[in-house]
């Protein structure tokens, strides 16, 4: 018993924090990039490309990828530019080292991008149990995801 005799108050009210703080973290989980995000992040990468050809180097472009993600942690997850968690970040970091590790034109790695950021849109809309209509698509009756729509969508 607490000192005003009331324990199971005082328990509920326990019980009820966590389940605030619970619900808190699962709103903060990974959310699915909207088709626009991945536009500007096909953008980004295309960028990361043109800079690798007009001489930036991997060394170069990475530092200042980490200095911009260091800035961006500053704002709340809302607010933050394609990079919204640790594994956002993670998704754009192997995006860019692709640009230096596999050279190719500027448009295809944009393009390889798009795809793979709607790939990762609806895997995450599909593991959070949404439905995100930008990017999924009912499956074909081979069992197939069609991806048409979000290619369709992200150019």
């Amino acid at each position: 018993m607490d000192a005003c005799g009331n324990r199971a108050y005082g328990d509920r009210m326990r019980l009820l924090l966590i389940a605030a703080a619970l619900a808190w973290a699962v709103a903060a989980a990974a959310q699915p990039h909207s088709a626009g995000e991945c536009r500007e992040g096909g953008d980004f990468i295309r960028n990361a490309a043109l800079a690798r050809e007009a001489g930036a180097t991997r060394e170069f472009f990475l530092g200042r990828l980490e200095d911009d993600l260091l800035t961006i942690r500053a704002f709340p997850p809302a607010l933050r530019w394609f990079a919204h968690d640790s594994a956002d970040e993670a998704f754009l970091r192997a995006e860019v080292h692709a640009v230096f590790d596999a050279p190719a034109a500027s448009e295809l790695h944009r393009n390889a991008f798009l795809e793979r950021c709607a790939r990762r849109a609806e895997h995450l809309a599909r593991s959070r149990g949404s439905v995100h209509q930008q990017f999924v698509r009912p499956a074909r009756p081979g069992g197939e995801l069609r991806h048409a729509a979000a290619r369709a969508a992200l150019r």
